[in-house]
């Protein structure tokens, strides 16, 4: 399968000032030992480990830590862990201004104000979200300088829920829409991000830094963006919960694009609770995005009031066996985890999408149309330095040998061959692509058994990472909530020879407090999450390096 699916079908030294950091060279960290691997990790002994915001605000609340601790505290862990040590090259870019943002919320509090659910916590972006002061560059050199006067949409209902915004992570460049051969977690300014589970794995993209820097604790909680895959694969091998939000709850505004029709920001997490909290933060109308004129009466703003533990009782899910049989130890691991929720008083019936897959081509047809009438619209309006399509792709021809060392821009090009957004073949396309996924697909499936949600395997186990062919992608069960514009949560349900494993549920248009309640009940049965090692590769043996049996 190509690249497309993995994102579209798809690190500062300076604690005291943090800095840009993250280059092109970094494309191919030095090799890491294994006794290096976990010296490293064992020196460090990490105090905000697995911590969740309940966790931290409640610290925080009884004075035990201060925002700005808690900041430098993650700083100097990102110098320990992704600069150096395992070296896993998530974070791009640190907020020069995060240990005073901090230093701020602290003030806040002692004067007894607490501003928002997020007062204090340190929050990682995906760099293709605006956040002043710092760069926005879809992970391209072309942008490396481009310093959005204003912040994306989100970027400002995080700072108003009292979050510190810590820094920028690496991605696939241009969130994976360049080419169809391309290595997700790479990006010509970023280098290449590495799996922190198995350093030689691939960490999926193109929201790859979020989800490995998030698994490494370098951050309370992170923001990913997804047009086809691009929270859901790297959340699920990373062994995080991910949520993929209804098109048009979170605003787009502030945020290089893919599609109009498919991209939305959402929250990348170790507990479902963290998504909720998050999720509830960044959801909103913006006149900015039409997008989110949708979301009026059906946003409920609640989300983490729906964390119920027992919300397996008397759930229908829709078990969609079509998208097993990539990976026998997914399907194993998907079969237990089913096992379980019926165990907890779920009833669990064999789903199917009468249209799988008849979605595609349509698909891939608004993806190229809609991304260079997008991402032209957000270089313009954005002052960036380059402001057509044409121009990158000279751009990238002129730097081929730092943008193109491993693959080219085919993407890039096809796109820059289509019409304006009125034609009537991109009209016709994005007609069937949300039909075929939508009404005739999921809510198809939803209702002929009555069913509350689906249930899917989330992506294969990481692959190894190859630069010179490409993405070793095997199989994936989130597409049809992609193209619909429907909402995903994944959770860790086990792992494959200690490298993690995700289901992800499936539910209809601004179904998310149903999913996040299914979501967190079975996270709460499972327990399923293992924190990473940074093992330089992976035992192959019939047992994990934990030495249970391989395939939990």
């Amino acid at each position: 399968m190509s690249s497309l699916c993995l994102a579209v079908l798809a690190a500062c030294q300076a604690v005291e000032a943090p800095t840009a950091v993250g280059s092109a060279e970094a494309a191919a960290p030095p090799p890491v030992s294994s006794e290096g691997a976990l010296a490293t990790q064992q020196a460090l002994p990490f105090p905000f480990d697995e911590t969740t915001i309940g966790d931290l605000q409640a610290q925080l609340g009884r004075g035990e830590v201060t925002s700005e601790a808690l900041t430098r505290a993650y700083l100097e862990r990102i110098a320990a862990i992704d600069d150096a040590g395992p070296h896993l090259n998530a974070v791009i870019e640190l907020n020069p201004d995060a240990l005073a943002d901090a230093a701020a919320r602290d003030a806040e509090r002692a004067a007894g104000t607490v501003i928002g659910p997020l007062h204090g916590i340190p929050v990682l972006l995906k760099d293709n979200i605006d956040a002043t002061p710092m760069v926005n560059s879809a992970g391209s050199l072309a942008l490396k300088d481009h310093r959005p006067a204003s912040d994306a949409f989100l970027v400002q209902r995080l700072r108003e829920a009292g979050a510190v915004i810590l820094g920028k992570t690496n991605l696939s460049e241009w969130a994976n829409f360049r080419s169809t051969r391309s290595t997700s977690g790479w990006s010509g300014r970023g280098g290449q991000t590495r799996n922190p589970y198995a350093l030689d794995r691939n960490p999926c993209g193109s929201s790859a830094g979020t989800g490995v820097a998030i698994s490494a604790n370098l951050a309370t909680v992170g923001i990913g963006t997804e047009t086809d895959g691009s929270i859901i694969c790297p959340s699920a091998v990373s062994g995080l919960v991910g949520l993929k939000p209804t098109v048009g709850l979170v605003s787009r505004n502030g945020i290089i694009p893919i599609s109009s029709s498919q991209d939305t920001a959402g929250p990348m997490t170790r507990s479902v609770a963290d998504a909720a909290i998050l999720l509830a933060a960044i959801a909103g109308r913006d006149d900015a995005d039409p997008m989110t004129d949708h979301s009026v009466g059906k946003a409920v703003f609640d989300y983490p009031a729906h964390l119920d533990p027992d919300a397996l009782q008397g759930a229908r899910i829709g078990l969609l066996r079509g998208s097993m049989g990539f990976h026998p130890e997914v399907d194993a691991a998907l079969e237990r985890a089913a096992a379980l929720m019926t165990e907890a008083g779920a009833t669990v019936v064999d789903a199917s999408i009468p249209t799988a897959g008849q979605w595609q081509q349509a698909e891939f047809e608004v993806l190229l149309y809609e991304f260079k009438n997008g991402l032209e619209h957000y270089l313009r309006t954005r002052d960036a330095p380059v402001k057509t399509l044409d121009a990158l792709i000279a751009f990238n021809q002129a730097h081929a040998e730092a943008e193109m060392p491993y693959f080219g821009q085919e993407l890039f090009e096809a796109a820059n061959a289509k019409g304006p957004l009125n034609e009537e073949a991109y009209l016709e396309a994005r007609r069937e692509a949300r039909r075929l996924a939508g009404e005739a697909g999921i809510d198809a499936a939803l209702q002929a058994q009555q069913l509350d949600v689906l249930l899917a395997p989330a992506a294969s186990p990481a692959w190894l990472t190859d630069p010179l062919l490409g993405d070793h992608f095997t199989g994936a069960g989130y597409g049809a909530a992609a193209v619909a514009g429907y909402p995903s949560l994944t959770v860790p349900m086990g792992d494959s020879h200690g490298l993690p494993l995700g289901l992800v549920f499936i539910g209809t248009a601004w179904s998310e407090p149903r999913l996040i309640a299914v979501g967190h009940a079975y996270e709460q049965l499972s327990k399923a999450r293992r924190p990473p090692r940074f093992l330089p590769t992976v035992d192959l043996g019939t047992e994990t390096a934990d030495g249970v049996p391989a395939g939990r």
